[in-house]
């Protein structure tokens, strides 16, 4: 994990011995290590939420981590912010693209939605839409049905979540993916 970050972010980027926890989780679930796994209390079917505080890494380990699986289990990262951008855009074929794939194919793929909950509700033509919250919610009728899986990071707290999207998609979250979380003191790693 470390030569691939220095790889992507240059000789600066170290793990730090504080994440180790955080750091075992994460491996031992994108290496699909079942016995870990399961010591660590890890689905292997679900997907990742990695929380934490601003600057904990959470992004850039994300952004590693895709290396350290392939096939079936590698995922593109999509910012949530530039998400709800591309609604401006576009309109609605963005919720069913990132919810279900390229428009008239039946192609799924898994993506990890970065910094959720730093997107607004947007308005578009006069109707507004949490836009994340309905992509989120069409995942979990993918995740269900055919075992589409999502990995989020997010600064927010388990409350913060239900209110910025309600209960039922908390409610959804909680199936969905395997909860990791940085402690709320770790450091900032970009100072």
């Amino acid at each position: 994990m470390e030569i691939k970050g220095k790889e992507l972010y240059g000789r600066k980027f170290q793990l730090c011995v504080e994440d180790k926890s955080v750091l075992l989780k994460l491996a031992a679930y994108f290496l699909r290590d079942k016995e870990l796994c399961r010591d660590q209390q890890l689905d292997l079917d679900k997907g990742i939420m990695l929380t934490g505080p601003i600057g904990c890494g959470k992004t850039s380990l994300m952004h590693v981590l895709r290396f350290l699986n392939g096939g079936q289990y590698r995922y593109l990262m999509k910012s949530a912010r530039d998400v709800t951008f591309e609604f401006i855009q576009e309109g609605y074929e963005i919720i069913h693209r990132y919810s279900r794939g390229k428009l008239y194919t039946s192609e799924y793929r898994n993506y990890c939605f970065d910094d959720l909950g730093t997107e607004n509700n947007i308005k578009y033509f006069g109707n507004e839409c949490n836009v994340m919250a309905e992509i989120l919610l069409s995942r979990y009728d993918l995740f269900v049905s055919k075992r589409l899986v999502t990995h989020i990071t997010t600064n927010l707290s388990a409350t913060e979540l239900e209110e910025a999207y309600g209960n039922r998609l908390r409610s959804r979250l909680r199936e969905m993916v395997n909860l990791i979380g940085f402690d709320k003191e770790v450091k900032d790693k970009r100072k």
